[in-house]
């Protein structure tokens, strides 16, 4: 009988991991089972744990789950405990869960492998405070890059976040409007102003020459923050869709034992139809 794995989140239709996990599972020959779980918004606990008292073997977790799922499980590892999210889940014993967060990983992954930056002396704005950025903050501290400035519309926040990262490599937080003047080598989006379409209020000036921008986001069209990009000479402008894939590939070697190859998984999403 295959093992089963799901991801669970409300909403749950839309989600590409069973068919990521499946091509995995193709390429790898695992015997798996990948579902979608629609996860009780008043429940979560409940479903999670009779997944695994059915025998299920570990779970994604998407919005709006992730911070509970951190507070669910007995023991985190910590690039899971620095987001305060938790996006993998998997069964250490009949009582026990562990707690990952692979999407950092999947980030620095898709730069540095799939696309060849180097982060090495690399000067990295991060837009935006919120989660998705505490999600990535210690994967990109450990990258091997000069800076990282975390900007956010409030300060405060981008200073917070900052603060949190400091043991752990070269981090400061600022405003979006303290930015004027500086230049760097990748601008990350991890803000959610796509979703209407629109980019973060930064200087033009902000990208230095043959810099890169990456945007968490992806579509079947390029998103605002690409378009930024290559409207400002962008070397590269690369959306989020790699590292969809790729922390993807994190969670399914943290339940197999086995890291999948990624380029066809990405190539088939991609591809129109």
């Amino acid at each position: 009988m295959p093992d089963r794995y799901a991801v669970i989140g409300n909403p749950i239709a839309h989600s590409k991991s069973p068919a990521i996990h499946a091509a995995f599972a193709e390429q790898t020959g695992q015997d798996i089972r990948y579902g979608r779980l629609l996860g009780d918004r008043d429940d979560f606990a409940g479903d999670v744990r009779r997944f695994f008292a059915e025998g299920g073997l570990g779970l994604n977790v998407t919005v709006p789950f992730k911070e509970e799922a951190w507070a669910l499980a007995d023991e985190r590892s910590p690039r899971a405990e620095i987001a305060g999210a938790v996006n993998t889940l998997i069964r250490l014993d009949a009582t026990r869960i562990r707690g990952d967060n692979t999407d950092g990983v999947g980030l620095v992954r898709d730069l540095g492998i799939n696309h060849g930056f180097d982060f090495r002396a690399r000067s990295v704005l991060l837009l935006g405070a919120g989660g998705a950025s505490r999600g990535v903050l210690l994967p990109l501290l450990e990258s091997g890059l000069a800076r990282l400035r975390i900007a956010n519309r409030t300060a405060a926040k981008a200073e917070d976040l900052a603060a949190l990262g400091a043991a752990f490599g070269p981090v400061e937080g600022c405003g979006l409007d303290q930015l004027e003047g500086e230049r760097f080598d990748l601008i990350i989006n991890a803000t959610s102003a796509g979703l209407s379409d629109a980019v973060p209020a930064i200087p033009e000036t902000c990208l230095a020459p043959g810099g890169w921008t990456y945007d968490m986001l992806y579509g079947d069209v390029p998103t605002a923050f690409c378009r930024w990009g290559a409207a400002h000479q962008a070397a590269r402008a690369l959306d989020g869709l790699g590292m969809l894939v790729e922390q993807a590939a994190e969670s399914f070697h943290l339940w197999r034992g086995i890291r999948p190859k990624t380029a066809t998984v990405i190539k088939g999403l991609r591809r129109p139809g």
